[in-house]
């Protein structure tokens, strides 16, 4: 069974109903979700499973699940180390309550979207990236030098003039004959269920992306420029930190 990936329609979500489907050596698998596994460069959540008793099993990553015949929906919850005795506890079937961490899942949805911001005010193809609650980091390929000043400046318009963020879905076959969408060069469109999920930005951004997002840039707040470096002959790489 594929878990349901309630984020991909409503990233706000913090909590959820779900049951067990299997327990493996990866973690705990669930029926649905809001977890967000890692990929596309951003990190997984981390939260709790609370079951019917009252138990929590404390969730230390979220990850994209590895089992034979997996899609890229399954998602695998990690437990902390040390819960062993709780965790023998658990049966496929079993109802629990899935909390993410809604403090560090919110950074990551104003960082994720400011690296969208990035990719308008730099147009430069992405060759890596790194989205966690600390920062979000951005590797260009290009040989053209960047100004910290420019780049604040510009983050800070966008961030200001309040664009909408939502959500689009085009087909498998549509995003191949698309491919000036991307913009990434190390991590593929997000396909193999039939449809793409695209994120646009009104009037600044739009290119396929599986992460979650704010729903407006004026939530991601002041940017800062953190480090700006040459990691290469042809890579430059920035580093964006949240003043708050």
């Amino acid at each position: 069974m594929t878990t349901r990936a309630l984020f991909r329609d409503d990233a706000y979500l913090t909590r959820c109903d779900a049951s067990i489907t299997r327990i493996d050596a990866e973690g705990i698998h669930l029926d649905q979700t809001v977890f967000y596994p890692l990929g596309g460069g951003q990190a997984g959540d981390a939260g709790t499973l609370t079951l019917a008793d009252g138990a929590r099993i404390e969730i230390a990553e979220t990850r994209k699940a590895k089992f034979e015949g997996a899609t890229p929906d399954d998602a695998v919850h990690v437990p902390a180390a040390g819960q062993d005795a709780l965790l023998a506890r658990l049966a496929a079937g079993e109802r629990v309550s899935a909390e993410i961490d809604w403090t560090r899942r919110y950074r990551h949805m104003r960082l994720h979207t400011a690296s969208h911001l990035m990719c308008a005010v730099l147009p430069y193809p992405v060759d890596g990236c790194s989205i966690t609650a600390d920062y979000a980091r951005l590797d260009f390929a290009t040989v053209e030098p960047i100004e910290r000043e420019f780049v604040e400046q510009r983050l800070a318009e966008l961030v200001g003039g309040a664009h909408r963020v939502a959500t689009e879905w085009i087909t498998d076959d549509e995003m191949q004959q698309r491919p000036e969408l991307v913009r990434t060069m190390s991590v593929k469109p997000p396909m193999g269920l039939g449809r793409v999920r695209l994120l646009r930005i009104d009037s600044v951004d739009l290119q396929p992306c599986g992460g979650t997002h704010v729903r407006n840039t004026q939530e991601i707040g002041v940017l800062r420029v953190a480090k700006l470096e040459k990691k290469s002959a042809r890579t430059r790489r920035l580093v964006l930190e949240l003043a708050s």
